[in-house]
């Protein structure tokens, strides 16, 4: 059953920024003196208080008992792969003034008896022999919107109409095609000789508090009382990341083994925790993921768990409500998230302007999962000052602060090229 979303979490999506959703004004504190004393758990200490001294160690005992954490109180627990799934395959060569090949891939996810199906876009490089490594994630309004690119199919599903200030059920129309392009400079990245992967993540699971009833939860979820621990649309989004997975394993044209999964603000958070769950990414990247992603919630700076779980409460999993206003009681926080990734190389930005996603947090939380890298890999984030703007520090982690607000840009996507290309062998 299709229902028309939530009036307030729609006003809150089209903001992106502090929103009045109760009768108590939230105030967001930007100030470092005000910031709560914390503790951060450890991630080599584990629960019973033994130090993980080796990699045996971490990946049998300490790995599993985080990703338990995470599961249990911040994002949920998801299903596997499906059972069944038929892909539909259209390809198109010589496309974007003949650099690029295009694919159109449609896949029908079938769960007892019911089905759904997701949209993926992918180009690859015309001049590059050979599978090629691939960057992808989610998109916040349709494939259309990353290029102006006639031929992707306009996407069907629902999408929060903020172009023209309304807030009602939206379908695409060719004026939304190429309209976040800034955001996905496609002929940059074919220029350096990977593709670039991505699928609505409204294809997958609406965003907006609809009882769980549509997208993939609808899909697997029966009809029964929710569990505390059940996934919320962060865990759908990243479980519909792990499906494209799938399907390049599949597609000899893409290296399966070099694939960068990354996202923007939600979907950065996104990116991060399907990069947790699913070894199979080989590079994990957050841009301006915020709370839930890569800032430290205990910090309680700029947005915090209890203003996030009250604008958007089908993000992360019901325990996770548990602690709003009570972050310090949090038996976790986000620098355990990105030591789930090592030894995948791993990077986070931030942006000066974007306060609420707390810049600092985001690089303290990098900065406390480097004793998980150095433990695993030798290296991990080469310095332990935040750096200046506009200066990225690339190790086995890699960071930067670009000037400016909350977006990914074309210099973002540089610092990510650049970061792959480590690794990779440009």
């Amino acid at each position: 059953m299709k229902h028309m979303p939530n009036l307030w979490a729609v006003i809150a999506l089209v903001l992106g920024g502090p929103l009045l959703v109760c009768a108590q004004e939230f105030v967001a504190n930007y100030d470092e003196s005000k910031v709560p004393d914390y503790t951060l758990p450890d991630p080599l200490v584990c629960r019973d208080g033994t130090r993980v001294e080796n990699a045996e160690t971490w990946f049998s005992k300490r790995r599993p008992e985080i990703l338990d954490l995470f599961e249990t109180h911040v994002y949920g627990r998801s299903p596997g792969a499906p059972p069944m799934v038929r892909y539909q395959v259209r390809t198109e060569r010589g496309v974007l003034d003949g650099v690029a090949v295009r694919k159109q891939v449609t896949m029908q996810v079938e769960f007892c008896g019911k089905t759904m199906d997701l949209h993926l876009l992918l180009y690859l490089p015309t001049q590059t022999a050979g599978p090629v490594p691939v960057f992808t994630g989610l998109n916040f309004r349709g494939n259309h919107t990353i290029c102006e690119d006639p031929g992707i199919d306009l996407s069907t599903a629902w999408i929060p109409n903020d172009r023209d200030g309304g807030v009602v059920d939206h379908r695409a129309t060719e004026k939304a095609r190429g309209t976040s392009a800034s955001r996905w400079p496609v002929r940059m990245i074919l220029e350096r000789g990977y593709g670039v992967a991505t699928m609505y993540c409204g294809d997958i699971d609406p965003d907006f508090h609809d009882g769980f009833e549509n997208g993939v939860h609808g899909l697997y979820d029966t009809g029964r009382p929710r569990r505390g621990d059940d996934w919320g649309t962060i865990a759908a989004w990243a479980w519909g990341l792990s499906r494209i997975m799938d399907y390049f394993e599949m597609d000899d044209d893409v290296d399966a083994g070099r694939v960068a999964v990354l996202g923007h603000s939600r979907l950065g958070k996104t990116a991060l925790w399907a990069g947790a769950v699913d070894t199979r990414f080989a590079v994990v990247i957050s841009n301006d993921s915020g709370c839930g992603g890569a800032a430290l919630s205990k910090r309680a700076f700029g947005e915090t768990v209890g203003r996030i779980n009250r604008s958007f409460p089908h993000w992360f999993c019901e325990n996770f409500k548990q602690y709003n206003e009570r972050e310090q009681d949090l038996p976790l926080d986000q620098h355990m998230l990105i030591a789930l990734v090592a030894p995948r190389p791993v990077y986070v930005a931030s942006a000066v302007e974007d306060r609420w996603a707390d810049p600092r947090g985001e690089f303290l939380a990098v900065l406390h999962a480097d004793p998980v890298y150095r433990l695993l890999t030798g290296d991990g984030l080469p310095t332990k000052e935040m750096p200046d703007a506009d200066q990225p520090v690339m190790g086995w982690m890699g960071y930067h602060l670009r000037t400016g607000g909350h977006d990914i840009t074309e210099y973002d996507w540089g610092r990510y090229l650049d970061f792959a290309g480590r690794w990779w062998k440009e």
